[in-house]
């Protein structure tokens, strides 16, 4: 006798995003355990926490937005800001303390925080785009 075994999966990724994957396959007749077994061992036991690796003190401008959109750190630290979008974008203070050149795909920015304070960032191309830092 052969079944149809159904298996479904939803991975939740940085940003909220869902995945839904589901596979059908047709198989003989299974053990519920057998497949479990196969479940298991086709799916990974947690999905990975970041997609990519982020580095301390890290933004990364995606989809039209700063991850994260607020950032806290110590006083005398570098963030680093890195536009995966395939789109340009800026990193400006709105004091005017710093502000970056147009950055492509993969271009990074590097700005040293030597005093305390909350700086309000946002993107001069997207001015909907903003984040907060706070140097403690």
């Amino acid at each position: 006798m052969q079944t149809n075994s159904v298996v479904r999966a939803l991975l939740t990724l940085p940003g909220g995003l869902v995945i839904f994957a589901a596979a059908v396959g047709l198989s003989a007749a299974q053990t519920p355990a057998r497949e479990q077994a196969q479940v298991q061992a086709q799916m990974p036991m947690h999905a990975p926490e970041h997609a990519q690796s982020q580095a301390p003190n890290a933004v990364v401008i995606k989809n039209f937005m700063f991850t994260p959109m607020a950032l806290t750190i110590k006083v005398g630290s570098t963030v680093t800001w890195k536009n995966l979008d395939g789109e340009p974008h800026t990193v400006v203070n709105d004091a005017g303390m710093f502000r970056s050149a147009a950055l492509d795909q993969n271009d990074t920015y590097q700005f040293k925080f030597d005093k305390p304070g909350v700086y309000k960032v946002f993107c001069g191309i997207h001015p909907n785009m903003r984040e907060t830092i706070t140097v403690q």
